[in-house]
This record gives C-alpha cells, structure tokens and sequence, in this order.
C-alpha cells in the first residue's frame, strides 16, 4: 500500500500565544512548532497499514523551512519518504490555497491512500481534507475512528453528533484521522538518528504550476483583519463558610443571581 499523510507544522498547544506587530499573523519568537496532533493519528495510521500489508508512507507538508523539523519527526517515527513544498506564509489559513497546493503535488504521485488529520490545530479549519479530495477527484471520509482495510476498499466509522455512523469507500481515498483512531507512537532514537540523514524532497510551488502570490492575493479565498487574545478572566470569589454554611450558601445565591445573573 502506498500511503500519503498530509501534515502541517503548528505552534506546541501548550505555547503562550502573543499577537505580532501588524495585528494579523501570532508572533512567533520563543514558539516551540511540533507535528499537529491530528496529523499524528494519520501518520500512525498510515504506519500501522504498511506494517500489516507492506508498502511506503510519503509524508508531505506545505510550509516555511521550519516544517522540514516536522517531517524529519515523521521520518523518525517511521515514515519512509517526505516531501516539503516550501512556502506558505502567506497562504495560512487559507483551506483552497493549501489543498490547491497539496493537489498540485499529489496528483501524478502514486498512492493508494490520503491520510490527514481532520483539523489543523492552530487554525482548526477541518476543510482542507475534503477540499483535497474534491481537487482530486477522490471519495473521502471525515473524523474516521475506525478503519477496516481491505486491498480494494475501506470500511470507516466516523464521529456524528450523537452517536457514529459507518461508511464504506472504494480505493483510493482521502481520510481525515480523528482523535481516537489509534494512539500514536514516539519516535526511538534509532529512528531519529536514520531521520538526519534521509533525504526530504523540496518543491518550489512554481514547480508545481501554481502562482503562489495569486493565491493569497485575487485568487484568495480566506483574509485576516485582525487578531486579538480573549479578554483576561476576572478573579474568582471564594466564599468561606466552614463556620456559617447555611449564610456561605444564601451569599452564593445572591451572587449567582446579582452578578452572574443565571437566574
């Protein structure tokens, strides 16, 4: 089987997001850029599938030069081959510019699945997957938990409010991975020294046919005016009522209603 995973580099979940000094785009000193989480279901996915029935895993990402740290994570993981379309600064967040890129470079490359995560944490879009795979003409299925594989045909279970429904897909297909569909695996250190020294693919996106300044500019399809952190939490009150629970509850009440005003 040959696997495609699709990932993108994002800042640590853990980072204190600070806005950077046009008011558009995060300030990116002191961030620590690791895989998207939902990528590494994918990529897992897409391991554990060549383990059982043999094949490749190609892991591609469209970013600045920082994302090749992501992908030699991926080749250290296990991934057999990456590819690393350079760009992208101008072009985050914008769902049709990435999968138009993404399609551009998938399209006369052999492969008998697509995996991505279904959300890129950081912009949280959950549209590019799909939109990959209406640019290639290929069934998807989204926020999979669940995949039964067969050589010609998948059986998937995806996440629906309420409950989960199970959908079957000829291959090849595009997958977006949720939360759930495996749990990923750490990189040993035999893998992360093989890493340093395999080759990553770089590809420029006007190899690919693509105006990459048309895409964030008249072809665009996703702006940012502005960013802004949510506003600071105000302090909670404590109520002691260890010695006076019955006045420590009437206080309680009286705020809930007068200042929280939930009733």
């Amino acid at each position: 089987m040959k696997c495609i995973v699709c990932m993108t580099h994002v800042p640590d979940t853990a980072s204190v997001i600070k806005i950077g000094a046009d008011g558009k785009h995060i300030d990116e000193s002191g961030i620590k850029w690791i895989v998207s989480p939902y990528d590494e279901y994918a990529l897992e996915e897409a391991l554990l599938l060549t383990e059982s029935k043999g094949g490749e895993v190609t892991v591609v990402t469209y970013g600045p030069q920082r994302a090749e740290a992501g992908l030699r994570e991926c080749l250290a993981r296990g991934a057999h081959n990456a590819v690393h379309i350079v760009g992208g600064e101008s072009t985050l967040g914008d769902s049709l510019a990435i999968a138009k890129v993404l399609a551009a470079a998938l399209k006369d490359r052999e492969h008998d699945v697509v995996l991505c995560g279904i959300k890129g944490v950081g912009t949280d879009n959950a549209q590019v997957g799909p939109m990959l795979a209406e640019l290639l003409g290929l069934p998807h299925v989204s926020g999979v938990t669940k995949i039964e594989w067969s050589d010609a045909s998948i059986v998937a279970h995806r996440e629906v409010e309420g409950g989960y429904e199970v959908v079957e897909s000829p291959l090849p297909a595009v997958i977006t991975a949720q939360k759930g569909l495996n749990e990923p695996r750490y990189a040993a250190l035999k893998g992360i020294m093989a890493a340093k020294r395999k080759p990553v693919e770089k590809l420029e996106v006007g190899a690919l046919g693509l105006d990459e300044s048309a895409l964030a500019g008249v072809e665009a399809t996703y702006s940012v005016r502005s960013l802004e952190l949510p506003p600071a939490k105000e302090a909670g009150k404590i109520i002691q009522g260890e010695d006076d629970p019955k006045a420590a509850a009437a206080e309680l009440v009286k705020l809930l209603a007068d200042e929280a005003k939930v009733f």
